[in-house]
């Protein structure tokens, strides 16, 4: 490998400050926040928004909808300004 091109590779402790769960995870991410883990040793922190913890998607808690409610609902919404037969 050509030197000094490359970006320093270790290891990350990245906290999601939604669910409130640490991750250990080797990354070339640029921060100058460290934080001692539960291990003992001390590495380079970053916190995240939202991770797999989090996110509905991968918690199984994601909205689902179906589409008979779709049309439920739009049929409701828009039923009074359908015309009326004519006489």
């Amino acid at each position: 490998m050509k030197p000094g091109i490359h970006p320093q590779y270790r290891t990350v402790l990245f906290h999601d400050t939604a669910a409130d769960v640490y991750f250990l995870i080797g990354s070339s991410v640029d921060t100058d926040r460290t934080q001692v883990h539960s291990d003992g040793n001390t590495y380079p922190y970053v916190a995240l928004d939202v991770s797999s913890a989090s996110h509905p998607v991968y918690t199984g808690q994601q909205r689902k909808t179906t589409v008979e409610g779709r049309v439920a609902g739009f049929n409701k919404r828009f039923a009074g300004f359908a015309s009326k037969p004519a006489p």
